[in-house]
């Protein structure tokens, strides 16, 4: 899993015109059963990879945390909303609040998550792979298939299956 996770980013970038360029006709053209089509290629890719033994996402990047997400987990460690902020958080150029730090100091050396069950609304929808309305996330896309091996695979899958 090491070497799959190594080599990624060199693999995304060489795929990354090709993708660019998928992407950009799939927006074109959307197929009418795309949001059913990247579910199943999501659940399928889901059966065969075992996020523990990777955690690519939470070692290289920080999620966004919403205000929600900043209210219930600072509720879960009880703490004042401000004093999570102060202690985990910092706002980034989009003024959005990220971890002040990666790897994300909630991934324990199992590579297990010791918040979970309450961790932000991005970690929990992350590869964003299953999304509705899929072909507005394109971007995001193309930046996650350099971090998850799992999206890597699903976006070379359909490619297989979408012919654009």
């Amino acid at each position: 899993m090491q070497d799959e996770i190594d080599n990624l980013p060199k693999l995304a970038k060489d795929k990354h015109k090709e993708n660019k360029t998928f992407f950009t006709k799939l927006k074109k053209k959307q197929p009418k059963q795309l949001d059913y089509l990247m579910q199943e290629l999501h659940e399928e890719e889901f059966e065969r990879t075992d996020c523990l033994k990777c955690a690519n996402c939470c070692k290289t990047t920080g999620p966004l945390f919403t205000d929600k997400d900043v209210e219930r987990i600072a509720k879960h460690f009880k703490m004042k909303t401000q004093q999570f902020i102060d202690q985990f958080l910092r706002v980034d150029e989009d003024n959005d609040y990220v971890l002040k730090s990666v790897p994300c100091t909630f991934l324990g050396a199992d590579n297990y998550c010791s918040i979970y069950d309450v961790r932000p609304k991005a970690c929990r929808e992350f590869p964003h792979t299953d999304r509705k309305k899929f072909q507005q996330i394109s971007n995001l896309t193309l930046k996650n298939v350099a971090i998850c091996p799992a999206a890597f695979n699903i976006v070379e899958a359909m490619k297989k299956r979408i012919k654009v």
